[in-house]
């Protein structure tokens, strides 16, 4: 029996959530979020900043790639949900 957490792993890997692009979006969320902390922003403001910049990077990445460079529209949006996700959970769990 494969290892369930590999499996979901390989998953990520293949769907095209995971991406070489994931660690510098977990990076980013965790950078915004401290320059919000820093500027005196609420908890919510920072995690909210982090999404909020997240989604305008996704945008402007659309209007100059497309969705080509991943070669599927699935791909695409899978990938687009998932840097949204662990930028923002990476600022979620600093305010915790």
């Amino acid at each position: 029996m494969k290892n369930p957490l590999a499996t979901f792993y390989s998953w990520q890997v293949s769907s095209g959530a995971l991406d070489g692009w994931t660690s510098y979006h977990i990076a980013a969320g965790a950078f915004i979020c401290k320059i919000a902390q820093w500027l005196g922003a609420s908890d919510f403001w920072c995690v909210m900043s982090v999404f909020i910049i997240g989604v305008m990077w996704e945008i402007f990445e659309w209007i100059v790639e497309n969705w080509r460079p991943y070669g599927t529209k699935q791909k695409w949006a899978i990938n687009t949900a998932s840097d949204l996700f662990v930028e923002t959970a990476m600022a979620w769990w600093m305010v915790l």
